[in-house]
Order: C-alpha cells, then sequence, then structure tokens
C-alpha cells in the first residue's frame, strides 16, 4: 500500500484526539494510519504551544515547495519527466503529477539540450529560454519624467489645507474601460469619471472636465 500524505481534516482530527489526552496508538488506529505516521507528524510540526493544525498544515506546504523547487531532482523522478514528455505532456501537467515545479522541470529540458539531448523538441512550443531584460527590474508602467511622490509639500501629508487631490485609475473587464478617480484629501471629497481607453489624453480630459465643474 502506497504512502499518502495526512489531509488537513486529518491533522485537526489529531489536534481533537490529543486534547482528549488518547495515545498515538489510539489515535493512529482511529484515523486508520500506522502508528509511526502519527508520530512522526506530531513530532515534526509542533510547535512550543504544542500541536495546532493549522500550522502543522502550512508547515507541510512549506516543505512540499521546497521539494517541488529543488535544484537536484532524483534520477527516478528524472526519468519520468523524460517519459511524460515523449507523450507530449506539458510541464506544467508534469508539476501537477509529480514531486516536481513546472520551473525545475524547464531547466531539467534546457540542461538536456545544453547537453546534446532532446528533450527540448518535446515542449509543445518549443519556447525559448526566457531572457531576464534591465538586469531583473521590471520597467512596465513607468512614466518618463515622472516626479517622485516624496517632491511633494509636506503641508499635503497634514491634510490642513482644501485643495490637494489624489487621482487614480480603475480598470474594467478585458482592460476595455476605465474609472478614473479623484479625492480631496482633507475632505474626502470624491468625483468618479469614466473613460473609453486608459490613454494619458482620456485621463486628462476626465480630470479637467470635474475639476473644472
Amino acid at each position: 500500500m502506497s504512502y499518502k500524505h495526512l489531509s488537513q481534516t486529518e491533522r485537526y482530527q489529531i489536534h481533537a484526539l490529543l486534547k482528549a489526552k488518547l495515545t498515538h496508538s489510539q489515535i493512529s488506529k482511529i484515523l486508520g494510519r500506522h502508528k509511526s505516521t502519527v508520530c512522526r507528524e506530531i513530532s515534526r510540526n509542533a510547535g512550543r504551544r504544542g500541536y495546532r493544525p493549522r500550522q502543522a498544515e502550512l508547515l507541510c506546504q512549506q516543505k512540499a515547495l521546497a521539494s517541488r523547487n529543488a535544484r537536484v531532482t532524483h534520477p527516478v523522478i528524472q526519468d519520468q519527466v523524460a517519459y511524460y514528455l515523449r507523450l507530449q505532456w506539458s510541464p506544467e501537467q508534469i508539476a501537477f503529477t509529480l514531486p516536481i515545479s513546472h520551473e525545475t522541470v524547464y531547466s531539467y529540458v534546457y540542461a538536456d539540450k545544453a547537453r546534446g539531448g532532446s528533450l527540448w523538441q518535446h515542449l509543445r512550443s518549443q519556447k525559448k529560454r526566457r531572457k531576464r531584460y534591465a538586469g531583473g527590474r521590471d520597467r512596465r508602467g513607468q512614466i518618463i519624467g515622472r516626479r517622485p511622490i516624496a517632491d511633494r509639500p509636506a503641508s499635503v501629508e497634514t491634510r490642513s489645507h482644501v485643495g490637494h487631490w489624489e487621482g487614480d485609475t480603475v480598470i474594467g473587464a478585458a482592460h476595455k474601460h476605465a474609472i478614473v478617480t479623484l479625492v480631496e484629501r482633507k475632505s474626502g471629497y470624491a468625483v468618479i469619471a469614466k473613460v473609453d481607453r486608459k490613454t494619458a489624453e482620456q485621463v486628462r480630459q476626465a480630470i479637467i472636465n470635474k475639476l473644472e465643474r
């Protein structure tokens, strides 16, 4: 019989049975689990306040994530990855089935390609190695020549004067429409305008129209 990890429900049951002063042997019989499984679960995942099911579940997830993203993969897992790739499975499908992340699958495929292997030919999209642009910094959404918020007058932070406005945009479904919001910082008075597209010109005109009124 293959081993199955304890479920969250079983962890709550263990917690309740421990509160009822049952022994590890009694708990294992009630859950239908081997005594060593219950003992190992309690010893590994207990904290300063004893065994708590939510904490145990989080610890288990963290350990599983670390295992799935491990740089070194067991040869048996590598063989299974190669098998599923040749069946035209995607790395995401493989990660759902095996204890390995899809990123690790891609890394394994690229390493195999560098050694002259052919696993990369079984990738559905045969995607190229992803590149990191700008040293890993995300340049999307940056406004050229914008002034940092730190440059605004200190009086704005105190909300002591009327006339200081904050603006924002809320993007609609499928990025087709947008809502422009303006809030006066001292009074909290807000105005809202709808624009068909989130272009600089439409947003600028919507702000002008609302403030002129």
